[in-house]
């Protein structure tokens, strides 16, 4: 058997044995969804890690990279700007204590922002879950040098997120994330080294590559590239501000003080693994492009983009020594693992503790709510990986998800924790004035001529521009226009003022 898959399925066997461990101790509600608030700092600094380092960033983001340079770093930015904000919400995070973002929004904007919220994250978590599918199936059809095909791998890697994450919730997702993390980060920070060497450097990457590729802006990227990349940046700021697998990591902490102090580990190895990852696949391209297998095909297929998201994956496998390659391809097997763990659990939640538990049974037994959320985690994922099939860029699926999210979501959620005069109207109006824009512009790119719709965005102007407008307009707007918030309502999340 290939030495490369043989190590990490053995891993990927190790992590099965440990879940079931795992899954004995998983005895109620608060265990499922947010592993008993008993998560340490270093545990909750790579399960943060890991929820934001997914198939977004070694998959996604090498495409992007493949497409445009080193301007691919500008979709990371916009994350990394939002965890520094974040850092100064976190300990009131974990102060709440709840399950769900829907338990902020229905304090502050009622029962019908609750289910309008869960319904957007539920939507676009999906689609998040759906693209590690195929990154998976990526993985392993690399991995194999094409004996499993991308369709068999994305069945392969669908059946191991759904297990795990039916297995123990949040207590298999954040310590199967600890000894993930540490993967990550040390196969990227070893790896850059030999490919940077390999390339020849600065200056021989400069040589083989376009001009473009070293700009901060791309200019062959896009018709408005510099509106273009914005937009990435603007999409993950805004989902990184929202997300609601990152609040349920702060909801697991042991202490408001140890999810304050697990932002800045997060914001360190996250800004290194993003930049590493790219710079990988920037300095990969000068050796495996063009570049062919043993069966006479070209590595990369010039002629389909999403090809480019192969890159670090091939890097792995022909760049590096062999023992440094399978730490890099396990390091891109465990970011899908844990990232569709982190994303397939999340709107379980929701369905379970915004849908189910507040209006049809608010005082189930807990046996049968940990029953219920996994009969829903399989649910999810087999509809994730329905989408999978049809999917036809991991970047293009990842941008219109941090999209919806970020739009629908975030402004009315961070207004919640930091403006008083939101009100219920306007948080309402912003959550579902968001989502219905950035639809309806979806549907758009379908029914234009392809002239009208340029990389995707139709007009030339992405989606992320027109949604953010109407929906923070909405919610300003919209909140000055009614009455203010009782005061009852504002001491739930500013106790102290």
């Amino acid at each position: 058997m290939n030495i490369y898959l043989s190590v990490i399925l053995a891993y990927l066997l190790v992590l099965l044995g440990f879940n079931f461990y795992r899954a004995k101790k998983v005895k109620s509600q608060e265990d499922f969804m947010v592993a008993g608030r008993s998560l340490s700092v270093w545990v909750m600094a790579f399960t943060l890690i890991c929820t934001w380092i997914g198939s977004g960033t070694f998959v996604a983001g090498a495409e992007f990279a493949y497409r445009a340079g080193l301007s691919a770093l500008w979709l990371a930015a916009g994350a990394w700007v939002g965890i520094l904000l974040i850092y100064f919400l976190a300990a009131k995070i974990r102060t709440f204590g709840q399950y769900t973002i829907g338990d902020i929004m229905e304090v502050r904007y009622g029962p019908a922002a609750r289910i309008a919220g869960a319904i957007a994250l539920i939507i676009s978590f999906v689609a998040i879950v759906s693209y590690q599918f195929v990154a998976g199936g990526f993985i392993l059809n690399v991995i194999t040098d094409g004996a499993i095909s991308s369709d068999l791998g994305t069945v392969l890697a669908a059946s191991f997120v759904i297990l795990f994450t039916a297995l123990a919730g949040m207590m298999a997702v954040a310590y199967t994330d600890l000894p993930n993390g540490i993967i990550i980060v040390l196969a990227c920070v070893v790896s850059l080294p030999f490919i940077y060497l390999g390339a020849g450097g600065l200056s021989g990457a400069m040589d083989a590559l376009p001009a473009g590729h070293f700009d901060v802006v791309n200019q062959e990227f896009g018709e408005r590239p510099t509106l273009k990349a914005v937009g990435y940046a603007l999409a993950t700021f805004l989902l990184l501000m929202g997300v609601q697998s990152m609040y349920q990591k702060f909801y697991s902490a042991k202490t408001p003080k140890d999810a304050k102090i697990s932002v800045i580990f997060w914001t360190i190895g996250t800004v290194l693994v993003e930049t590493v990852v790219v710079l990988i696949a920037v300095f990969a391209m000068v050796r495996l492009v063009g570049l062919t297998g043993a069966d006479g095909n070209l590595l990369i297929d010039p002629n389909v983009e999403r090809e480019g998201g192969k890159l670090v994956l091939l890097a792995a496998k022909h760049l590096v020594p062999l023992p440094v390659g399978v730490l890099l391809l396990a390091a891109a097997v465990v970011v899908v693992l844990s990232t569709g763990m982190n994303y397939l659990l999340s709107p379980t939640t929701n369905i379970m503790r915004d849908i189910y538990q507040r209006f049809f049974n608010p005082e189930p037994e807990q046996k049968t709510m940990v029953v219920l959320q996994r009969v829903w985690v399989v649910i999810l994922g087999v509809a994730a990986f329905f989408l999978a099939t049809q999917l036809q860029s991991v970047l293009d699926m990842a941008y219109f998800a941090y999209t919806i999210y970020g739009v629908s979501i975030t402004p009315a959620l961070i207004a919640a924790l930091t403006w008083k005069r939101a009100t219920k109207a306007g948080g309402l109006a912003s959550i579902i004035s968001g989502a219905v824009v950035c639809v309806a512009l979806k549907v758009l790119t379908y029914v234009l001529p392809s002239h009208l719709v340029p990389e995707g965005d139709p007009f030339g102007i992405p989606i992320i521009y027109p949604g953010i407008v109407v929906s923070v307009g909405a919610l300003v707007v919209v909140s000055l226009a009614t009455k203010r918030p009782e005061p009852e309502v504002l001491r739930k999340l500013f106790p102290e003022e």
